[in-house]
């Protein structure tokens, strides 16, 4: 137990470090370090790109009364001393550290050019770039977009439906996450939109006037957007915690990093159990309130309670006013169950404002969001000691 209130360093404010900080605020000390002074909505950076969001919230309007939001990049963590480096020079100490930096533009060295000529969109100054490229472009010049997951999927409709002469490049299917009953629904929007589709095509190099494919095919493309997977950030690894192949820090279920029980993760950067959970809004939310409710339960002297919540389906907008919603199980497996039209623009919509909704009220009455549970069912679930034992250690 605490003699004064505990002193709680959230790194990251996207949906989970935000969602955590405000839940925390009824009883610690927090402050929340990021990067840039305003709320980045990362469901709508590929409406940002094409001029169509803003994109971007008011912390005032998203973080409860008395959380701190320093502007800074964390460089280093280190536990031993339980501060934070920051690149401007200076630390900053903590009792609990909620580790919520989220996921960014996959690792793309692998792909010669990407890195010089390819255009993400995972992170708001990306899809800045990509917005002011776009803005010089000749209304006919060919737009390509590498990869057809969500982001891919949703990024190819907003720049066809403005009339954009739009290319969808795909390593297998488009929407591989898609029934079959969605995925048809969304060839037949793209195929209305004219986005011409390249299917179980690799894309093996990129240059400043098109890319290579894996059977030596040069295509023309004036602009090539990259939205082939998602990394995570290496502040994790390189602060020695150890972490998945991909960067997400190990974790128990309730959350807690496998190496230090003062720091706890949400979000796209954890790996509970080793089995993380699918990197999306809807994952980011319910984690980072686990996260909070972690932390809060050691304050208090209690034992946190274990991840437990459940997914409810995925929403694709392709441009304003069309869409796809397909419905799953808890555990997130796909249903049959899907609409398309009008009606599932506006479903995925009212979502993406439900989201930003809970925040505020997170904010203004801590502990009163809530979210579906009963659909984590992870093969793993040693205990923190377990896991130390048996995990290698980091190279």
């Amino acid at each position: 137990m605490f003699n004064t209130r505990p002193r709680v360093v959230v790194i990251g404010g996207g949906y989970a470090g935000t969602v955590a900080a405000n839940r925390m605020s009824r009883k610690a000390a927090v402050t929340v370090v990021n990067p840039r002074p305003h709320f980045v909505q990362r469901t709508r950076l590929h409406q940002f790109a094409v001029g169509n969001h803003h994109a971007s919230g008011d912390y005032r309007k998203l973080l409860a009364k008395g959380v701190d939001l320093l502007v800074d990049t964390v460089t280093r963590i280190e536990p031993g001393t339980r501060t934070i480096r920051l690149a401007s020079g200076g630390t900053v100490g903590y009792d609990y550290l909620v580790y919520a930096v989220g996921s960014t533009a996959t690792r793309r060295a692998t792909v010669p050019g990407v890195e010089e000529f390819a255009f993400p969109v995972a992170e708001f100054e990306h899809a800045e770039r990509l917005q002011y490229a776009l803005s010089s472009l000749e209304p006919e010049a060919v737009v390509t977009v590498v990869g057809a997951g969500l982001t891919g999927l949703e990024t190819a409709g907003e720049l066809a439906e403005q009339g954009r002469r739009t290319r969808l490049v795909c390593s297998g299917v488009i929407g591989p996450m898609l029934s079959e009953k969605a995925r048809a629904a969304t060839y037949e929007r793209l195929a209305d939109l004219q986005v011409e589709i390249i299917e179980n095509a690799r894309v093996t190099r990129v240059g400043p006037d098109g890319f290579t494919l894996d059977d030596d095919t040069v295509v023309e493309s004036a602009i090539t957007v990259w939205t082939a997977g998602f990394g995570v950030p290496e502040l994790a690894r390189s602060s020695g915690f150890r972490t998945d192949e991909l960067g997400r820090i190990l974790t128990d279920e309730t959350m807690t990093s496998i190496d230090d029980d003062r720091v706890i993760a949400a979000g796209d950067c954890a790996a509970p159990s080793g089995e993380p959970v699918r990197m999306a809004c809807q994952s980011a939310l319910p984690t980072g309130l686990a996260a909070a409710d972690t932390v809060l339960s050691r304050i208090a002297g209690e034992e946190p309670a274990n991840l437990d919540f459940g997914f409810n389906g995925v929403g694709v907008s392709l441009g304003r006013h069309v869409g796809v919603v397909q419905f799953h199980e808890r555990d997130d497996t796909p249903k049959e169950q899907a609409y398309s039209g009008r009606i599932a623009s506006t479903i995925k919509d009212l979502g993406l404002k439900a989201a930003m909704a809970g925040l505020r009220v997170e904010a203004l009455r801590p502990g009163t969001m809530r979210f579906l549970e009963g659909g984590r069912h992870p093969s793993n679930t040693a205990t923190t000691e377990d896991r130390s034992r048996t995990e290698q250690p980091m190279a």
